[in-house]
């Protein structure tokens, strides 16, 4: 695969536009100065539109179109669930948990559960995530970017990555949340457009010129078992997606998760104007994850058809991108890079959020905000250099590294939820009960793993969930009840949405509803 001189200038004339549009939109008036709130939280005045294109853009990168489409390949259509099932999960995060995080003026997640507990576990968990942000979810992003790069243009994988990596960096760090917000706008319409062309290309190929609705049908005759929303137990990929557990178990403790209290998801919510605007962004948000599979996980399926014999998976949205023509390469391949921006953006700046400030401001409380923004900026520069270092030795072997991150992050997840939800609805959660869920999550998820591999990871995910509460549960009532540990405000809080809101979600269901019935 070869790039022309048109898309060579496509793809140079979406660099330097939405370089230029991110320093635009992040300046300051006058003769202001960033602060903290500025850099990290977009001076909490972000509009519903951003914040729902920007919570997309955020989770869809090469980690989602290189790796859910090598899934696709093959799993097929359930995969989607991951996507479908997130939209209802936004509904729900949109009702019940952006009310408590606004009311409480937070800056990130570790810093509620300092309020909501203790010291402890807040450095606990800020650890952790800057663990896991930097070790899986930005190599990951950098890694699977690099390498659909490298198969687009022919460069090295370790010199794309760098490549990835500065532009990355230079596009975000001098606005912050703001510069990454604002633009994601484009950066999401650009990817939706490059995945419904190579979608609408690919499925035209499979008919034999005979249009998009021939192509789908005729993968739908010819490969049947990959059109199954719930796989059956003699599935060899139920290991993967165990049947009812999509619906009913695990998979609901990994989106919570993941869209509630994840620091780089949820911190566009926290930069709202007000809770109604959050909302907005949310329903907004829900109804563009209805779409992704179509311009993620149906590639990889077509894919089955013209090109049977990939070595790998995750080959087959960068095979399908070799059969594009001038210029239409050229603006996918821009699509591609906006998706890869666009997370590794919002990836180091909640970083740099999490690192200045549960980790370096507490320990020097007297810094100045100016300096608390540059520590940020230190702080994203470390963490992708780190990143760009250990992507090949750490994702170069996988052939599926999306479930592979969905696997190591379920050892995590359900901790996680126990401690959230129990601070945020029963009082009576003690400290130590949630350290004791957040340790025990990952000791019992490995033991499982070791003890029970035959387990799918799904099902795991709910069983160390359910262990985690009861543990958490029991630890908590054996202590006696401490009001004064508690310092964020969980009685007040408004759980009303707008009818807008109302509205836009009762169309979300009806739609998944229709989905599930269409292609159980």
């Amino acid at each position: 695969m070869t790039l022309s001189t048109l898309d060579i200038a496509i793809i140079c004339l979406y660099a330097v536009s939405i370089f230029s549009l991110a320093q635009w939109v992040s300046r300051e008036k006058g003769t202001h100065q960033k602060d903290a709130q500025d850099y990290f939280l977009a001076s909490r005045t972000l509009p519903w539109w951003a914040i729902g294109t920007s919570l997309i853009a955020a989770n869809i990168s090469a980690e989602q179109i290189i790796g859910m489409s090598g899934s696709g390949y093959v799993i097929g259509l359930g995969i989607a669930s991951y996507e479908w099932m997130a939209a209802l999960t936004l509904l729900i995060v949109g009702k019940y948990f952006v009310p408590i995080f606004l009311k409480n003026a937070i800056y990130t997640m570790p810093e509620f559960l300092e309020r909501r507990f203790n010291t402890t576990v807040r450095t606990v968990m800020a650890i952790f995530w800057l663990g896991v942000y930097v070790f899986v979810n930005l190599v990951a992003i950098l890694w699977l970017g690099a390498t659909a790069v490298s198969t687009v243009t022919g460069l090295e994988v370790q010199t794309a990555l760098i490549a990835l990596g500065v532009f990355a960096g230079v596009y975000a760090l001098y606005g912050g949340l703001k510069a990454v917000a604002l633009t994601d706008i484009v950066q999401v319409s650009l990817l939706v457009l490059g995945g419904l062309i190579i979608s609408y290309i690919a499925l035209n190929k499979v008919s034999g010129g005979a249009g998009v609705v021939a192509g789908f049908h005729e993968l739908t005759v010819r490969f049947p078992e990959h059109f199954h929303m719930i796989l059956p137990a003699n599935s060899p990929n139920y290991k993967d997606l165990p049947g009812l557990s999509v619906l009913l178990g695990g998979m609901w403790v990994m989106n919570v998760s993941y869209w509630g209290f994840n620091q780089y998801i949820i911190q566009r919510a926290l930069g709202a104007k007000d809770v109604r605007e959050a909302q907005k962004g949310i329903v907004l948000a829900a109804f563009l994850k209805l779409l992704m599979p179509v311009i993620i996980v149906l590639p990889g399926i077509a894919a089955i058809a013209l090109a049977p014999n990939l070595a790998k998976p995750d080959q087959a949205y960068p095979h399908l991108m070799a059969m594009l023509p001038s210029g239409i390469l050229g603006l996918v391949f821009a699509a591609l890079i906006a998706a890869i921006v666009a997370s590794l953006g919002s990836k180091i700046n909640s970083i740099a959020t999490i690192f200045t400030m549960d980790v370096y401001r507490p320990l020097r409380p007297q810094t100045s905000q100016q300096k608390l923004v540059l520590v940020g900026r230190l702080t994203a520069v470390t963490a992708l250099v780190i990143a760009i270092i250990s992507a090949k030795p750490l994702l170069g072997s996988f052939d599926q590294a999306f479930q592979y991150i969905q696997e190591f992050t379920g050892f995590f997840t359900p901790g996680i939820c126990v401690i959230f939800l129990l601070g945020m609805f029963w009082d009576r959660c003690t400290a130590a009960g949630a350290l004791v869920a957040a340790v025990g999550s990952a000791v019992l998820s490995f033991a499982l793993k070791i003890w029970w591999p035959a387990l799918p990871f799904m099902d795991r995910v709910g069983l160390v969930f359910l262990a985690c509460m009861a543990v958490a549960a029991v630890i908590s009532l054996a202590q006696p009840k401490s009001e004064a540990a508690l310092r964020v405000d969980l009685k007040n809080i408004d759980y009303s949405t707008s009818a807008g809101f109302n509205a836009g979600a009762a169309v979300v269901v009806a739609i998944l509803v229709a989905l599930y019935a269409l292609w159980w």
